[in-house]
């Protein structure tokens, strides 16, 4: 980054307009939280928390978190949206301890004349008296040109005029939003770009939407035509399609804009996201950037090969940077190379010929749609281990489990016993006690004697899902001996009888 790098504000607004997400309504205490780690440890410049007016409990979450940013040097990044309405705003900020006021205005005129109704000498005679009344007040003023961009499309002359007068105005910064998420990148550069050249004294802030799927590469070229700040929420919340997105956002900056520097912590960047996903409901998508589960997980097994050679699939979006981990994925694509980086993980070393074993098992498990993760692999290391050391002259060929309300659990039964067929029917207490009571009705005709079951053991794989794998052990007797088999599958009943299976095998 150059010595002369330039500070590109970042004002978070997770709290306010992120907050108009459909189905979002975050508690005074949860914004106490979100507001604390924004400030100290994403250390983003400002945080924009509420709208003026609203609701007592927006009042009294916006007086917790100012008596808290008052008491830790904090109160002068804690800004709320106000409203042009004469004293009751300036009336509200002062009585819930705020400093900081974003004056929301018209910044097109289709606005100014079918909203409010109103000339442009009358609107700006109104802020004027708002901006006055604060300054005496000893608030601190930045205002919002609302629908700014469709302003500049449709109204230039009136976003002058405005500007014009904003110029004489006791305004520290002029906010500049595209309201609707209509612009395009070539737009908000030639548009910044003419305000920023013609009033290179004021500061200006870029609000993007995001409703082309556009917010990240419209602050890219927001910040290059010199705007001074900038304006995000974590997981790109808003109303609508969102907000530009934080963690997305400051990514595109440090990595394509060297002549700019930002303050925000990328390290915290993830943390913050899963906690606000946790207080919002507002789940994040998989494939979110920076943030989303899978976007450090490489799939195909020829990237992960190609990880360990010279870390070809490697770009500057290391995981590292935002307190995350590189993942494999395990499944019908992995391939041994994505195997081998997820047991070395696990710190676990296999020779080739077991390595093999795995790999195939696990892509037998993948082309049943089943879900492997990391968890998974000493269970199926186990179960591939366990199944190559017993020879299989007896097979269960095919079975059918039955489930009924009020009925007997039910099972019929097909195994062959060194190449000959046996069925049998039988019922129990439960799936695999019917299972059992079939098996022992086989080895009765045999004249053999089954052993005892005398412990059975299910397992999870930790933090599994109910599609997760399960290891069914069981502790047998068997001629005054005791052994365990194990049995692997995402059913527990069929683990069971894979177990079983090696039990009788081992007999």
């Amino acid at each position: 980054m150059p010595a002369t790098a330039r500070h590109v504000e970042i004002m978070d607004t997770t709290l306010r307009d992120g907050e108009q997400t459909s189905g979002v309504s975050f508690s005074p205490s949860e914004k106490l939280t979100i507001a604390q780690l924004l400030l100290t440890e994403v250390k983003v410049d400002r945080i924009e928390i509420a709208s003026a007016r609203v609701s007592e409990g927006e009042l009294a979450a916006v007086k917790s978190i100012t008596k808290w940013a008052k008491a830790n040097g904090y109160l002068n990044k804690v800004e709320v949206l106000t409203f042009v309405d004469g004293t009751v705003s300036i009336d509200w900020m002062q009585q819930a301890g705020a400093k900081v006021m974003n004056l929301l205005t018209k910044g097109s005129l289709n606005h100014l004349t079918h909203q409010l109704k109103k000339k442009p000498a009358e609107h700006f005679a109104e802020i004027a008296a708002v901006l006055a009344t604060a300054k005496k007040k000893g608030l601190e003023c930045n205002i919002y040109l609302e629908d700014w961009s469709n302003g500049m499309r449709h109204s230039p002359d009136y976003v002058y005029q405005y500007l014009d007068f904003l110029q004489q105005q006791p305004v520290k910064r002029v906010m500049l939003p595209d309201t609707l998420g209509i612009l395009t990148p070539d737009e908000v550069k030639e548009f910044i770009t003419a305000i920023v050249t013609r009033y290179p004294a004021m500061h200006f802030d870029f609000h993007a939407h995001n409703d082309y799927d556009l917010g990240t590469a419209n602050v890219l070229e927001g910040v290059k035509a010199g705007a001074k700040g900038i304006h995000l929420t974590i997981n790109g919340m808003g109303e609508r399609a969102g907000n530009a997105s934080l963690a997305s956002a400051v990514a595109v900056l440090n990595d394509f804009l060297p002549e700019v520097k930002t303050s925000v912590s990328e390290t915290s960047l993830y943390s913050v996201s899963k906690l606000v996903e946790t207080f919002s409901g507002f789940r994040i998508p998989a494939n979110k950037p920076i943030v989303g589960e899978n976007v450090f997980t490489q799939t195909a097994g020829i990237h992960a090969d190609g990880d360990k050679k010279n870390k070809l699939y490697f770009s500057d979006l290391m995981p590292e940077r935002f307190g995350r981990q590189r993942k494999y994925a395990l499944g019908k694509t992995s391939g041994k190379a994505n195997i081998e980086n997820n047991l070395q993980q696990l710190g676990i070393k296999l020779s080739d010929p077991d390595l093999k074993k795995v790999t195939q098992r696990i892509i037998e498990l993948g082309d049943r749609k089943e879900v492997v993760t990391q968890a998974d692999l000493p269970y199926i290391i186990s179960d591939v281990l366990d199944s190559n050391r017993i020879g299989e002259t007896v097979v269960i060929e095919n079975y059918v489990l039955t489930h009924s309300k009020h009925l007997q659990p039910a099972v019929a039964l097909k195994i062959s016993i060194n190449g000959e067929l046996y069925e049998e029917h039988s019922q129990g207490d439960g799936q695999y006690d019917a299972f059992m009571n079939a098996l022992k009705k086989v080895y009765k005709k045999l004249k053999q004697e089954l052993p005892t079951l005398t412990d059975y053991t299910v397992r999870i794989p930790p933090g599994g899902k109910s599609d997760a794998l399960c290891e069914t052990v069981i502790t047998w007797r068997f001629n005054n001996k005791e052994f365990k088999t194990r049995g692997l599958d995402s059913d527990q009943t069929v683990s069971a009888i894979k177990a079983t299976q090696k039990m009788l095998n081992l007999i």
